[in-house]
């Protein structure tokens, strides 16, 4: 079994990390991370695997991809800078897979301007193609903001991973349409349970892998949002020998 975990930390990772650890991932993808050097020198244990991928401007708040349990991670030689935030992935180990961890900033969307994530799709759709791959992380997006006509519709990235054979697991899981989820990973704003609440965050992954999913969960209010952590809660995938899919 493989685990992928995707989870917006909200900064101070070193202070959050036993609750990410108890999630026992394979593979995390965490936003808002700060730099390995600097969560090393603040952490009272050393727990960052020996090759952590980290990508950002500010140190204090990146997005890093943590490799655990047998799995490692490079960072794609095709890796453009200028697409902030996202990260092609190499992740080697029982099973072998591209990932593409993304923390989007959509900020400042534009109708006839692509939003990061579809500029992204287009760079690395070749190395996207080429292996099974999984896009993972905090996509600040969902089709409910879509406006007709703009290039960065949520539904024109959804469709164009769709083309790559991608599905996100909790949509094929849950039977839910996107813009409908009933469930949501971010508490936002006032951090409250009865607050604004979005469905942002997401784990795409090969249709293929659908039906050896067997455990999609989303993390619940308490223990992440009601407990300080953050205002995100995790996404959470088992995958049973996805290598032989």
């Amino acid at each position: 079994m493989m685990r992928i975990v995707a989870w917006n930390c909200n900064m101070a990772l070193e202070r959050k990390v036993e609750a990410l650890l108890d999630l026992r991932p394979d593979i995390a993808v965490i936003s808002e991370c700060a730099r390995p050097d600097l969560l090393r020198a603040r952490s009272n244990r050393d727990w960052l695997p020996s090759d952590p991928i980290w990508i950002g401007h500010n140190p204090h708040k990146g997005l890093a991809v943590l490799a655990f349990n047998g799995y490692r991670a490079r960072l794609c030689e095709s890796y453009d800078a200028n697409l902030r935030h996202i990260a092609p992935v190499h992740v080697e180990g029982p099973t072998r897979f591209t990932l593409l961890a993304a923390w989007v900033n959509s900020g400042g969307l534009r109708k006839y301007r692509l939003g990061p994530l579809r500029r992204a799709l287009t760079r690395y759709r070749d190395l996207l193609a080429a292996r099974p791959a999984v896009i993972a992380g905090d996509l600040n997006h969902n089709v409910i903001w879509d406006k007709p006509g703009w290039r960065g519709n949520h539904a024109t990235a959804v469709r164009l991973m769709a083309e790559l054979g991608l599905v996100s697991a909790y949509h094929a899981v849950r039977s839910e349409a996107h813009g409908a989820e009933t469930t949501p990973t971010i508490y936002w704003r006032d951090r409250t349970r009865d607050g604004p609440t979005y469905h942002i965050d997401y784990i795409f992954l090969p249709e293929t892998w659908v039906p050896r999913i067997t455990c999609l969960d989303i993390g619940a209010f308490e223990p992440w949002c009601g407990a300080g952590l953050s205002d995100h809660v995790p996404v959470i995938v088992d995958i049973a020998d996805p290598a032989s899919c």
